[in-house]
């Protein structure tokens, strides 16, 4: 498969798993606004969930290093990952990101930001150490493909609908421990009580569901990463190989949590986890299809 064809086909899963994203929400909201009788619940729902995505998609970048115990790089100390970094901006037509150091033997790095003028480029002293400099390169193409795809824009949104979602539904639940249902729909007999499981039933599994769709999400957006980064440094075995380097090094990721698993170029998780729920492609598939790759 052309290349070309490979980011045509992650683009068009993209935007379908955001449609089912919309529509399970708008399912969710108009469920629940027929118990409660009150639309009104629904909009201080989403009101509340868009600001904070919002705060943080504001300060992600300052958020993120500070867990991550990154410092930026001097050009003078680090003159080649300086060039690498800046010779792909060019090659990109990005603005050149800050670029910053973590102090760990593990190979990974990540690029965040909320534009292209705040982006952030951090990669790990373990990855300077253990790939050459064409594997380097296409890591750094890889991350700098987010900042050009716009992925930490992508990210809030799906952030923004799974916090919608699990406020909703938290909400929904407190209330029915609480007794606090009312309105006008509870006096309709067997209408009421399918609409009330429904409700119930929503609130427990919709939240599984919109979570697994954000991870296919965040899949989605690695392997059009992959591509982008293939057609920057016009050759993915570079990339390759450094996906084969970093899958079979074991040393654990420090600076890495739950909260910021999805940024890093490989998944920190070492362990064995369901497809469905890992926050990237599995290292194999994503080797895979760089190799199909035709320039």
């Amino acid at each position: 498969m052309s290349l070309y064809a490979h980011k045509e086909a992650n683009i068009r899963k993209t935007f379908l798993l955001f449609a089912v994203f919309l529509i399970v929400i708008i399912g969710i909201g108009w469920i629940f606004s027929k118990i409660y009788a009150n639309p009104g619940i629904l909009i201080f729902a989403v009101f509340f969930s868009v600001l904070m995505s919002f705060i943080s998609y504001w300060y992600s970048d300052k958020i993120v290093l500070k867990i991550s115990r990154a410092v930026p790089v001097k050009k003078e100390n680090y003159r080649e990952l300086y060039n690498i970094v800046e010779n792909l901006s060019i090659a990109a037509g990005l603005p050149m990101p800050r670029v910053y150091l973590i102090n760990e033997p593990a190979m990974n790095a990540f690029a965040t930001g909320r534009d292209e003028k705040r982006a952030v480029v951090a990669v790990t002293s373990g990855l300077l150490e253990k790939l050459d400099r064409s594997e380097t390169e296409g890591v750094i193409a890889h991350e700098l493909s987010h900042i050009g795809n716009r992925d930490m824009l992508v990210s809030t949104v799906a952030v923004v609908l799974v916090g919608f979602v699990a406020l909703l539904s938290d909400f929904f639940l407190r209330s029915m421990f609480w007794g606090g249902l009312g309105g006008r729909d509870r006096d309709k007999g067997q209408a009421a009580g399918i609409m009330m499981i429904m409700g119930i039933a929503l609130a427990i599994l919709s939240p599984i569901a919109v979570t697994l769709i954000q991870l296919a999400i965040s899949r989605s957006r690695e392997f059009l990463a992959d591509a982008d980064g293939a057609l920057l440094t016009r050759y993915p075995e570079g990339l390759a190989s450094a996906l084969q380097k970093i899958s079979s090094d074991k040393t654990p990721l420090k600076a890495a949590n739950k909260a910021t698993n999805h940024l890093w170029f490989s998944s920190p998780s070492k362990g064995k986890v369901a497809s469905w729920f890992m926050t990237h492609p599995p290292i194999e598939e994503r080797i895979k299809r760089l190799r199909e790759i035709n320039l």
